[in-house]
């Protein structure tokens, strides 16, 4: 099926799609031709003009930007060291992932549902930032930084609760096979390629022994989502 054939599918007018999106954003869209492009996955449109990625990108540089000059201002007497950490504790692919469906992305992001592989994938965190990087290009770094914390931060991310949240959970089984004396490793099982995009296979592996596998669109996620998974298995909690 056609990006623009799902597009009528799912919206039949311009004009009603702009009514889910501002639905979204909570403010009236200008460049909808811009916002078309940020909610398409590249399962369903592959020109690097078409999809997603590139607002990704940029959107990804422009949510870091805007949640450390959040911190700098919320913590004004924490270092370096706390403040990096906190940035990444709130851009983490899994609560983007959550962010983006708690703001109702997965209803208006066009992707092939079709691929199984997409189940996987934490594609909507990724539209949230393509998202980001549209409404930054539509109005501007200042309304979008004061967009960015009234929509994103202020309702989602928490920063007292964060404060005590572990978010690297390759570090947490790190740290319980040093206190074990174990040997952690995560090795790339497999290599393929799905629907035009390179789909990795990552085992976490404990004492050579696969503990717990998952695949991912990047080597990051894989790794992140098997670390998890052993975690899980190996009942660790703290």
């Amino acid at each position: 099926m056609s990006f623009i054939s799902q597009f009528l599918q799912r919206f039949k007018t311009s004009l009603e799609f702009k009514k889910h999106l501002k639905n979204v954003l909570g403010f009236s869209p200008g460049n909808l031709t811009l916002y078309k492009t940020a909610l398409s996955h590249r399962s369903v449109r592959e020109g690097a003009d078409e999809n997603n990625e590139r607002l990704e990108f940029l959107g990804d540089a422009v949510l870091s930007s805007i949640i450390a000059h959040y911190l700098f201002r919320r913590y004004p007497y924490k270092g370096e060291g706390f403040l990096t950490e906190m940035r990444s504790k709130m851009v983490n692919r899994q609560k983007l992932n959550e962010i983006a469906l708690k703001m109702g992305l997965k209803k208006i992001t066009i992707y092939n549902k079709a691929d199984a592989a997409l189940k996987i994938s934490q594609i909507f965190g990724n539209t949230l930032e393509a998202l980001i990087g549209a409404v930054y290009l539509d109005i501007g770094y200042a309304k979008t930084n004061r967009w960015v914390e009234e929509v994103i931060i202020l309702p989602h991310l928490f920063t007292d609760d964060l404060e005590n949240v572990e978010i690297n959970i390759k570090n947490k089984l790190y740290g319980w096979a040093n206190k074990n004396g174990k040997q952690i490793e995560f090795a790339t099982l497999n290599e393929s390629i799905e629907n035009g995009r390179r789909l990795f296979t990552i085992a976490a592996t404990v004492d050579g022994q696969i503990i717990a596998q998952a695949k991912g669109f990047n080597k990051k996620d894989a790794g992140h989502i098997a670390a998890q998974m052993a975690i899980e298995k190996l009942g660790i909690t703290s």
